[in-house]
């Protein structure tokens, strides 16, 4: 059975109508809202526990014994990203979404019943690897459903879930932890049962071509002198860099403001919350500058600077115990979180449709590789030379960061795409034919046939990354140009 035909793809809303147009506007928000909750439950654990702390601590684990709890979820994630990646390209996104959040929900209802906390541990990290489906899922429902001119604003809202969800548990997790960790892995372990529920309503795949016999497109990742692969590499190597900052204020922000600053775990956690939810405004805005300028790279590099400049001044504000240092912890909440949508668009986008979830899975894995050791190894720092030195040291990650962001790449890869050549005759009613090998999944999008993402993108992302494109220059890179190339199919 083809992908196409697949029950439950995409239904007559995601399918292309006449003339190549996309289905109703409507039917991808309502997947794009679902996606949100259902990333955002995810996030909420996933991230969030950090909120957690005070109560572990009451429990008599010290402040590493707690970052290492903190970190479970995040461990699991690395063990099934890549794993969920591929089922969301084999078997659909409705069906991983739900089935991970599922499973992830029934994991930390369990944990809330166990005593000891290798037992605990072993349920969060569990739940961790059960709930990394949403990464790789969510990311492939924005590349099917939105067109390349919409992704950096609909990928900047999926994005938005992350500091959403660690908004959620800095209002939530505070007040309920303080009747114990039982009653708070039970909320959050309902959010996603909730969330599962709503993907398996509301979510449907968006329509793929049929798979054909005969050469299709390679792995993006495929060894030679190939300048997609090098995008994609760095494109991981600096997002894993730039999420250092975005956890190691995410954990110790709340611990920060109550030892270094003396407020309550309630009132740091209020103020933290509108931190968060002003993280995901800034998720959304890079995406929207992203879309305007025609570049994910550039506004990703900006970004990475303004992080380490602000962490420089944290530190600074932490080594003199300034007032002023709660200020720019705040700005710092809301600036290390911006740049994660534009790096995750531009890795769906360079894989192309084939190898989006693959490529996604190891982009996640990446980063939460990182994300795991910064809460132990950064809790060690503190309690050996406390805030100042940790927040100096982890300004040093964004700053290597910058450094990697492909920009250069990112352009030739533009201007290569504005200069392929044109689109090959159509082989049968509205379906062109695909050059040998080249990915008709990349070809569907690329001519204007591909379910929702057809709205004449021209060579606007529209290419598989794999050594074959560039080698007969049949199909563009997915470099970023605001459609160079406009092409529409008569009729």
């Amino acid at each position: 059975m083809s992908e196409s035909e697949r029950p439950g793809a995409a239904g007559t809303a995601g399918r292309a109508g006449p003339g190549g147009e996309a289905g109703p506007d409507s039917r991808r928000w309502v997947v794009l809202f679902a996606g949100l909750v259902a990333m955002t439950a995810g996030c909420t654990f996933q991230y969030g526990l950090a909120y957690l702390i005070p109560a572990f601590r009451a429990e008599g684990l010290s402040l590493e014994q707690a970052g290492i709890l903190v970190a479970c979820p995040t461990a699991g994630l690395l063990l099934t990203l890549v794993a969920w990646g591929a089922a969301a390209d084999r078997w659909g996104e409705r069906l991983v979404l739900g089935a991970g959040l599922a499973l992830a929900g029934t994991l930390l209802v369990v944990g809330a019943t166990v005593h000891g906390t290798a037992a605990l541990g072993a349920c969060l990290v569990a739940a961790g690897a059960a709930g990394a489906s949403v990464y790789a899922a969510s990311g492939r429902l924005i590349l099917g459903w939105f067109p390349a001119r919409q992704r950096g604003l609909a990928m900047g809202i999926r994005q938005s879930a992350q500091p959403l969800g660690v908004a959620v548990a800095a209002l939530a997790l505070p007040s309920i932890g303080a009747h114990g960790r039982a009653p708070a892995l039970a909320f959050l372990g309902t959010f996603c049962l909730a969330a599962a529920v709503l993907v398996a309503a509301v979510v449907r795949d968006p329509a793929r071509p049929p798979r054909q016999a005969g050469p299709q497109g390679g792995s993006p990742y495929r060894g030679g002198p190939h300048r997609t692969a090098i995008i994609l590499w760095r494109i991981h190597a600096a997002s894993a860099l730039l999420v250092v900052p975005q956890f190691a204020v995410a954990t110790f922000a709340l611990v920060f403001l109550v030892d270094a600053h003396g407020l309550d775990p309630v009132t740091a956690g209020r103020i933290l919350a509108v931190a968060q939810a002003c993280g995901a405004f800034s998720r959304l805005g890079a995406g929207v500058w992203s879309d305007r300028v025609g570049s994910r790279m550039r506004p990703m590099r900006a970004l990475a600077v303004a992080t380490t400049l602000i962490l420089a001044a944290l530190a600074a504000g932490a080594a003199v115990r300034a007032p002023w240092a709660v200020a720019v912890l705040f700005a710092a909440v809301i600036i290390s979180v911006s740049t994660n949508g534009l790096a995750f668009t531009a890795v769906a986008e360079h894989a192309g449709s084939s190898w989006a979830g693959r490529a996604l899975g190891i982009q996640n894995t990446g980063q939460n590789a990182f994300a795991a050791a910064t809460p132990p190894v950064l809790a060690a720092v503190i309690g050996a030379a406390g805030y100042a030195v940790a927040f100096g040291v982890v300004a040093l990650f964004p700053l290597a960061a910058a450094g990697l962001v492909p920009v250069s790449e990112e352009r030739r890869a533009a201007t290569r795409a504005s200069r392929a050549g044109p689109p090959p005759e159509p082989a049968g009613p509205g379906r062109p034919a695909s050059p040998p090998g080249v990915d008709p999944a990349a070809a569907a999008v690329h001519h204007g046939v591909l379910g929702p993402t057809t709205q004449a993108e021209g060579l606007y992302c529209s290419g598989t990354g794999s050594d074959d494109d560039e080698a007969d220059g049949t199909t563009g890179s997915p470099g970023l140009r605001r459609r160079p190339v406009q092409r529409r199919l008569p009729g």
